[in-house]
This record gives structure tokens, sequence and C-alpha cells, in this order.
């Protein structure tokens, strides 16, 4: 049947406005710290040499600096770079402010990432200001409110993805849409890899069946779509590119997860397993806030020679407690063949349920169990992070630094 279907553009009013904070670590390093306004500035994991650049101010970037990039290689191409350390409070706060300034305009404000903001205007009153006029209105309130030297980029289209791609029409502080008027134009000047979404394998699938232009994947009808993908992406392509909605899915939480990379290569089970009590102390915390609980935990190791072990373990009752969590991740790290030096190592729960019923055990008293929890979580959530930890976690303080990613948010803490 979809081999004869003949889908227009939609034509529907441009209500979804994506909003992605430019530079967004950096930026708000140089909001924070007006000496390093105008200036080329990189927010790294470590400020040694091999550190990895999580972000590049506006500066740096025109000068080549990209996300990605060792920090050395970002001196190479910019001698002056000023490195900064990650501080994870700075972003929070920006990230929260934001979203209270964004639901004031609509109920339904998503967010994408630390920062990256889906708004849905359908049916909003806001929405009769016009929505170039809201956009305005929030950047200039982003500057009054939250931060002078802060720039967003906005999209506007009838779905998130043209959404998404009108904001990086004209990075930084842009503002267009894409709409059944504009579209086939704004089609002509991109490039298939600018479709979000669309990677180098991808590229290529689609070159394999002739389609070497977003113009040319826009014409291109099911059949030949489903020969590039070989997959039901065929058919989500077909509607995202006519402004057709695909996009807005919630996918439920599968798994809980934190990793670190060590400054220096471990080996003993005595060197490592501070490190993994604070790992498993974060996962179970964000966990925990988030109201779940597991009946698995995975471990994963990465060797210096760059061998890699992993292993996981089903529970018979599920856990919350993250001296739980920590046993059995402990087991599961002893029982590596490997006497290795440990470059990276993982720690994730898994087989997740909602923490609404409390399963009685035979041999511990799991309502106690589950107050002491929630009282640690609580000094904790008043004080700070760590106020009260385990004795196994003394002397990590300058491991397993507080880190935010740009991806799924869920359980920010």
């Amino acid at each position: 049947m979809d081999y004869q279907i003949k889908l227009s553009f939609n034509r529907r009013l441009s209500c979804i406005m994506h909003i992605d904070l430019n530079s967004c670590f950096a930026s708000i390093e140089q909001q924070a710290n007006p000496f390093l306004r105008h200036k080329p500035i990189a927010v790294a994991a470590y400020d040694t040499p091999n550190g990895c650049i999580l972000a590049a101010s506006i500066e740096a970037k025109r000068l080549g600096v990209k996300v990605g990039l060792r920090v050395k290689e970002g001196r190479l191409l910019c001698p002056d770079l000023i490195v900064r350390a990650p501080d994870s409070d700075k972003y929070r706060a920006v990230h929260t402010a934001l979203r209270k300034l964004l639901s004031g305009y609509t109920p339904k404000v998503i967010s994408k990432s630390i920062d990256e903001f889906v708004l849905d205007f359908f049916g909003t009153l806001a929405l009769q200001k016009g929505m170039f006029t809201i956009g305005k209105e929030i950047k200039n309130r982003i500057k009054e409110e939250i931060g002078d030297y802060l720039t967003v980029s906005i999209g506007l289209g009838p779905n998130r993805f043209l959404a998404k791609t009108a904001s990086n029409l004209h990075k930084p502080d842009g503002l267009d849409e894409i709409n059944a008027n504009n579209f086939k134009e704004i089609y002509r000047s991109l490039g298939l890899m600018d479709l979000n979404g669309i990677n180098r394998q991808n590229t290529i699938r689609l070159n394999t069946v002739g389609i070497y232009t977003v113009t040319d994947f826009f014409n291109a009808d099911i059949p030949l779509l489903r020969c590039a993908f070989h997959s039901i992406l065929a058919y989500y392509w077909f509607l995202r590119l006519r402004g057709w909605e695909i996009d807005d899915v919630d996918w439920d939480t599968k798994s809980f997860g934190h990793s670190y990379s060590l400054p220096k290569p471990l080996t003993s089970l005595e060197e490592l397993a501070p490190i993994l009590s604070k790992l498993v102390e974060k996962v179970g915390s964000r966990m925990r806030h988030a109201h779940f609980q597991a009946k698995g935990v995975h471990v994963a190791l990465l060797y210096q020679d760059y061998q890699y072990f992993h292993e996981g373990k089903s529970l018979d009752q599920s856990i919350f407690d993250s001296r739980d969590i920590y046993h059995t991740a402990f087991y599961l790290l002893q029982h590596s063949p490997y006497q290795l030096p440990v470059r990276n190592i993982a720690i994730s729960c898994f087989d997740l349920s909602p923490r609404t019923t409390l399963q009685l055990g035979l041999f511990y008293d799991s309502i106690r169990k589950d107050n002491l929890v929630i009282a640690i979580d609580s000094v904790n959530d008043r004080w700070g992070n760590f106020v009260i930890t385990p004795a196994t976690m003394i002397n990590t303080e300058n491991y397993v630094h507080d880190r935010i990613g740009f991806g799924q948010i869920r359980g920010l803490i």
C-alpha cells in the first residue's frame, strides 16, 4: 500500500520551537567570569594535554577548535586557548532557569539535553503573539533574567525535526523557520550530513541508491528509501522531510549508568574499589531520585592495552540501596580474568521497575533499609552530594568528578 503514498508537505502552522543554547558549557563559564569573555576557551574533561574537549566557546570555534579534540590538538590550532574543568553546578543552574522561563510560555516543554529544549505551542494563548515575536522575546528575556552573555539559536517548524534543522541554519544566535513556503530553497542549501540523524554511514547508504542531495532525499519515494535503509526508517524519513511529526516519542528509561576514565591506569582491586564505590553511589542516587529499582547490575572495564571485559548479573529481587548495588558490582569486578591496568570503568543498573511497592524479604528488614536510604538521600539533597558516604569512598575527591552529558538528562542531579 505504501508504494502508492503521495504525501505533500505539512502546511500546519510552525508551532514547534527548538531552542539550542550556543556553546553551552563554555558560554556559561564566560557568563560566570567576565574575564573569559571574547576569548577562546574550552571546557575539557581534564586540563591535561590528552583531556577531551567537551565544549568550545564561539571564539574558539572560529579558530577551528571543536568538541572531541584533545586539549593539545586545540592548543595547536589556538595557542592562547584557555582550558577550564567542568563545573556541573553552574550548568544545572542555567538549565533549571531556562526551563522555568520557557515553561511560562507553554506547558509542553521537553528537555532534549542539557542545552536543548523543544516547545510545542499548539493550542496555547502565547501562539497569538506570533512565533517570531515569541522567539525574540525569549532571547531578550534570557539575556535580562539569566545571563547577558548567553545566546540561543531558535528554530521553528511544523515538526521537531525541521525545527531543529532550522535552529542550525544561522548559529550562533539565529532565529529561523522551515515551512511549506521555503523548504525547497533551504533543502537546496543543505548537505545530507547537515540533517540531524544522517551520519557518514547513512550518507553512503543514500548515495548507493542515487541520493546525493537533500532535494534528492525529499523527492525519493518509499521503495527507494527502503533500498537504502532496509527498515522502518525509510518511512520515518519520508514523513520527517515533509514536516509530519514522527519523533514525539518519550522512550522509557532502560538503565542507569555511569563511567569514568582514570587519569592514570590502576590495577589492584584495592585501588579500583573506592572508584567503583563512588560510581555506584552516583548511579544509585540517580536511580532512586527517578523512583526506580533494578534487578540487574553490569560492570565493564577497558584496559590500557584496549582489551575489554564486561559482565552482568541478574538478581532474584529488586535492589535500590547503593550498598546492595556495590556488593554485586564488586563481585563482578573480581571475576575479571585479566590482571591488567584499567583505564576506564563503567557501572550500570538494568531491568528496571518503578519503585512504588516494597517487596518484603525473609532475611532482612526491607522497611528499615528503605527508611535508612530515604534518610541518607534527604541529608545529601539538603547539604550536598556525598555528605554521607560509605567508608570505601574515602579519599576519592579527585576521582569521578561530577559530569553532565549532552544527551539524555532524565534523572539529572
